[in-house]
């Protein structure tokens, strides 16, 4: 039932994944390939021109030799909370000398999830510029997309090397 029918406001947040794809037209905006090649979890991912690794802790089978994909997560909205406070304390010249974001990965009872974030914030900010900085932080790319749970939808198929692609 839409927001008109049941005379509520619309809801500007939340967006029809599948009416926005059948309608627009999306520019990719990042890329990133993970590749598994052995028999142990540990993944070799390129991301643009930067290489990294995703494995699983010994205790679940892998070998520790790099963060968890649920890590790596973390990792990804913490920086890319920090970025965004710091290029807006920059743009309106506030006194920002560190932004920390301690995040957690909690599980609850029937298999709930949930993240937690702290942002810790240093500097000789007013209290005003710190609630704009709070506010903002629940704004940032990564932090919509996880939030509000980017559809993650089959890419076309590209032959390469006679590959199969799922």
């Amino acid at each position: 039932m839409t927001a008109e029918a049941t005379g509520a406001a619309p809801d500007t947040e939340a967006v029809d994944a599948e009416a926005v794809t059948a309608e627009a037209v999306f520019v990719r905006s990042a890329a990133a390939v993970a590749t598994s090649t052995g028999d142990d979890y540990r993944v070799d991912i390129r991301s643009g021109r930067h290489r990294l690794s995703a494995d699983e802790p010994e205790s679940a089978g892998g070998a520790d030799t790099a963060t968890t994909p649920v890590g790596l997560l973390l990792s990804a909205l913490g920086s890319c909370t920090a970025i965004t406070l710091r290029m807006y304390a920059q743009r309106k010249q506030w006194p920002l000398t560190t932004v920390r974001v301690h995040l957690g990965y909690e599980k609850g009872p029937e298999k709930a999830v949930r993240i937690t974030r702290r942002i810790d914030l240093v500097g000789d900010l007013d209290e005003a510029q710190r609630a704009r900085l709070l506010d903002i932080a629940d704004r940032t790319p990564v932090t919509r997309a996880v939030s509000l749970g980017t559809p993650i939808v089959p890419a076309a198929p590209r032959a390469a090397n006679g590959a199969h692609h799922a």
